[in-house]
C-alpha cells in the first residue's frame, strides 16, 4: 500500500523559507516521476515541480529560481526548498507519484497522492 506523507509546512513571513518534505512507504521512487502540486483557496491544483526517476527536473516559471525539489534515496523522501516566498505562494500543498517514469505537469497522471501540508506566506 502506497502512502505519501506531507510535512514542513506552516506560517512565514513574506521572504522565508521552508522545506517540505514526502516520506513515501510502499514505493520507490527510483524509475518513476513524483511531483509537488499546490492549491490556494478557490482555485484549481496547480503543479509547481517536478522530479523523474533518473533525478532529472522540472519547476514551474512562478517559482524558479526560488524552489528546489530534491530527494534523499536512502530516506525515501521528496523534499521541495522554497526560498524568497510569496504571499502568492500560500496554499496546501502536495506531494504526489505516478506509476511510471512519464512524467507532466497535469494532476491526471499522478495516481498517488498525500493529504498537504498548508503554507501561509504573510505579507
Amino acid at each position: 500500500q502506497v502512502q505519501l506523507v506531507e510535512s514542513g509546512g506552516g506560517s512565514v513571513q513574506s521572504g522565508g523559507s521552508l522545506r517540505l518534505a514526502c516520506a513515501a512507504s510502499g514505493y520507490t521512487h527510483s524509475g518513476s516521476c513524483m511531483g509537488w502540486f499546490r492549491q490556494a483557496q478557490g482555485k484549481e491544483r496547480e503543479w509547481v515541480a517536478l522530479m523523474h526517476g533518473d533525478g532529472s527536473t522540472a519547476v514551474a516559471y512562478s517559482v524558479k529560481g526560488r524552489f528546489t525539489i530534491s530527494q534523499d534515496n536512502a530516506k525515501n523522501t521528496l523534499y521541495l526548498q522554497m526560498n524568497s516566498l510569496k504571499p502568492e505562494d500560500t496554499a496546501m500543498y502536495y506531494c504526489a507519484a505516478a506509476e511510471s517514469d512519464y512524467c507532466s505537469t497535469h494532476t491526471n497522471i499522478y495516481k498517488f497522492w498525500g493529504q498537504g501540508t498548508q503554507v501561509t506566506v504573510s505579507s
